[in-house]
């Protein structure tokens, strides 16, 4: 478990305004709001947007915070032990303040053009039936997130280098699926910051408890699954009990080496 300081602290509250001011930016100019728009929504551009900005934030601030900037995120690290408790509850305040900012930028910027799309805000479309349905699928869309971030960014045995491309092609991935029925937000601090600035909540416990669920189910597929019982540090995983034993104890000698020599 690693302890995190104030440079931490900053780079996630920066780093989630930069995202939301990004994401909801896109959202109120390619996102259509009424039936009678003279141009429809465009998600693949959305997404697309989704990816390269989360790509680009975690390839420069990932080495300072982990590059969350989501408190689902947070919560899947919290759950696998990849952060104190305390910083946990940081981060996520950190992530709610930098949210709040980013749509206020985007308010300061697009006043009119975001009225009517409530700068970004989201909200269950009437073609699912109801919080539930929204609820389920924000669950799904942070799952995906969420396991591509612990599959790539927390397993030794991952080409850790893929890790921001790989986020943020799930992220983009799942806002083109999901971004039509949902909004796609996947990130319980995107959905907080425009709902605040805009007085939108669009239903509000879907996008709290959908991603929260989906990013602890995520955590334990990584866990009991994918790392297995040796949360591996070799090339390999063992193929059997008696293997992960021998692979663990080869992992801590190699851990207590390369200590040894720094």
């Amino acid at each position: 478990m690693q302890d995190r300081g104030l440079a931490a602290y900053i780079a996630e509250l920066v780093g989630t305004m930069l995202l939301v001011f990004a994401i909801c930016t896109v959202v109120t100019l390619y996102v259509a709001t009424a039936a009678n728009s003279q141009t429809g929504s465009d998600f693949a551009v959305v997404g697309l947007v989704h990816g390269i900005v989360l790509f680009m934030l975690i390839a420069t601030l990932g080495g300072v915070s982990g590059g969350h900037f989501n408190p689902a995120v947070t919560v899947a690290a919290w759950a696998s032990r990849r952060i104190d408790p305390i910083d946990a509850v940081v981060y996520i305040l950190a992530q709610l303040s930098g949210a709040v900012l980013g749509a206020l930028m985007v308010k300061g910027f697009l006043l009119d053009e975001g009225r009517a799309g409530h700068y970004g805000a989201v909200s269950p479309s009437p073609l699912i039936n109801g919080n539930v349905a929204a609820g389920l699928i924000e669950m799904i869309g942070t799952f995906l997130l969420v396991l591509a971030v612990c599959a790539v960014a927390f397993n030794p045995r991952a080409r850790r280098e893929w890790a921001p491309l790989t986020i943020g092609l799930t992220l983009g991935l799942g806002v083109m699926i999901f971004g039509p029925l949902t909004g796609g937000s996947l990130n319980p601090a995107r959905w907080f910051g425009p709902a605040l600035i805009a007085n939108f909540w669009g239903g509000t416990w879907p996008y709290i408890v959908g991603p929260v669920v989906g990013a602890l189910l995520a955590a334990l597929l990584y866990r009991f699954v994918i790392a297995g019982p040796q949360f591996a540090l070799g090339p390999e995983p063992p193929t059997g009990p008696g293997r992960a034993i021998k692979q663990t104890a080869e992992d801590i000698d190699t851990v207590i080496t390369e200590e040894e020599g720094t």
